[in-house]
């Protein structure tokens, strides 16, 4: 399109006649949120829900204030910045149809990398009210085996010994909360957006145990003044690409270097616990409970296994994206077997949720034409998932009497997949694991010992004394290894 024009606050009133804009005075908003970890999937969430509470009801003390503390976080530090921290977020339908409208919610961005103090500044201020952490998995610092707080870590240690120069968020969290004790401020919230179990819980015991090693009086406070809310997200976000940024200007005229891409769907869960206020996010749809763990539990069986079940089995047939996957009526099929028989069956009492239109909707997403998530991406760090999304499944399953075999030839296929690195066609299946050499390892072992593979007490407890499971799982890496024809033993399952 001709005369595009670059998203940032002057160009705002033109842009306004092109697509939804904030009109809302971004100016008079204060951060009373200090994120940590502004990725894609936390402008398409937190930051989308808080855009949508001030066009609703203004809220000048909640405004956002984005953190980086990778030198990752860089690109889009320069790019928010160059952009007032306006950014498009563009929502794909399953039927064809892309709206997009421009995100204002974001005012400010400082990175702790090269100098911490304005990071820890910022927490500390008295605007801020709410520390919230998109951080992934890995950045909470804690043994995956065991669930402990890794002291190992060499940024940990250095942080232990110069508290003035943090690294970590543990580090960052502490010599703010410690500025604001000290200053006799009120705590803030440190609200978990991850996609882990029972986040809150997770992100108070790590915090603890650093604090308690660092300054005992002051865990003491944190202990008792800060809250942390459990929270369940979500909201399929795939990773932006050129043929997206290339989108807006063609269609719209508009210059943004780094916009968002997302399903329509969106969801939150929080429990009601906070340290010093929070915004009213009830009035745009977001649901404040007593306790998430069922909604969390829900979610994590039924999307993430979902999407875990849908990505292995796909990358070894040779499909490239979920959408993909569910072109394929053989992927469908197994795929609501194993919701129906396996995951629901082991689910908690959920209030105001219609479990059959819950599984309805996740299908309906996964095969969103227009949300090409690629199997790679959601096969990712799958050492660091199955365990919680897929295996704990199959251990409740194990445990009660129930179906296990949907669960169990995925762990099998994960075998497979480790060992050979190939799909049915040959081609090479990019494998993106903290684990991968570990895994291809024991996955090669598999022809001498057929157990080698599930006897990583790490990844899979003692399932291989199970003597019901390793029947089962056997039975199924023989018949994978036989010819590799994933499609044809789902087909015998259903």
């Amino acid at each position: 399109m001709k005369n595009s024009i670059a998203l940032n606050q002057n160009n705002l009133k033109t842009i306004a006649n092109r697509i939804p804009s904030p009109n809302y005075a971004r100016n008079e908003l204060k951060a009373g949120m200090v994120h940590v970890g502004v990725g894609g999937f936390h402008r398409a969430h937190q930051a989308y829900y808080t855009h949508e509470l001030q066009e609703k009801a203004f809220s000048p003390e909640w405004g956002i204030c984005g953190i980086g503390l990778r030198k990752g976080d860089q690109k889009i530090h320069d790019v928010l910045r160059k952009q007032d921290g306006l950014y498009t977020l563009i929502v794909k339908h399953p039927d064809g149809k892309i709206e997009s409208q421009v995100i204002g919610s974001i005012i400010d961005f400082n990175l702790g990398i090269e100098s911490p103090d304005p990071v820890v500044d910022k927490m500390a201020h008295h605007d801020t009210k709410i520390v919230s952490l998109t951080i992934t998995e890995g950045g909470y610092n804690f043994n995956p085996s065991t669930g402990e707080f890794d002291f190992e870590n060499l940024d940990i240690q250095h942080e232990l010994k110069d508290p003035g120069r943090p690294k970590t968020i543990y580090g960052f969290l502490t010599a703010a909360l410690k500025k604001r004790c000290d200053s006799g401020l009120p705590a803030f919230t440190v609200m978990s957006c991850d996609n882990i179990q029972h986040n809150g819980d997770v992100a108070r015991d790590m915090l603890l145990s650093f604090a308690q090693r660092q300054d005992k009086d002051l865990a003491f406070w944190i202990e008792k003044e800060v809250c942390f809310p459990n929270s369940m997200v979500d909201r399929i976000t795939p990773v932006t690409n050129q043929s997206d940024i290339d989108y807006l200007e063609e269609s719209v005229g508009i210059k943004d270097e780094w916009p968002v891409t997302c399903e329509p769907f969106i969801q939150w869960v929080v429990e009601d616990n906070f340290s010093n206020g929070r915004p009213e996010f009830e009035k745009v749809g977001v649901q404040f409970v007593p306790d998430v763990k069922p909604y969390e539990k829900m979610k994590l069986r039924l999307l993430n296994a979902g999407h875990s079940v849908l990505g292995i089995l796909g990358a070894i047939h040779g499909h490239k994206t979920i959408n993909g996957c569910m072109e394929d009526n053989t992927f469908v099929t197994y795929l609501r077997r194993f919701m129906d028989e396996e995951a629901t069956p082991i689910l908690d009492e959920l209030e105001g949720i219609d479990l059959n239109s819950y599984k309805d909707s996740l299908q309906e997403r996964f095969a969103n034409p227009n949300i090409k998530e690629s199997v790679s991406r959601i096969c990712s760090e799958s050492s660091a998932k199955l365990p919680k999304f897929l295996i704990a499944t199959l251990q409740e399953n194990l445990d009660s009497g129930g179906s296990i075999q949907y669960a169990t030839m995925v762990i099998a296929a994960w075998c497979y997949y480790s060992d050979k690195g190939t799909d049915k066609n040959g081609q090479p299946i990019e494998i993106i694991d903290a684990m991968a050499a570990e895994l291809k390892q024991k996955a090669q072992q598999t022809k001498a010992d057929t157990l080698a593979f599930i006897k990583q007490d790490s990844l899979f407890g003692d399932l291989s004394k199970n003597e019901r499971f390793v029947k089962c799982y056997s039975d199924f890496v023989q018949q994978i290894y036989k010819d590799g024809n994933i499609k044809a033993l789902m087909q015998t399952m259903i």
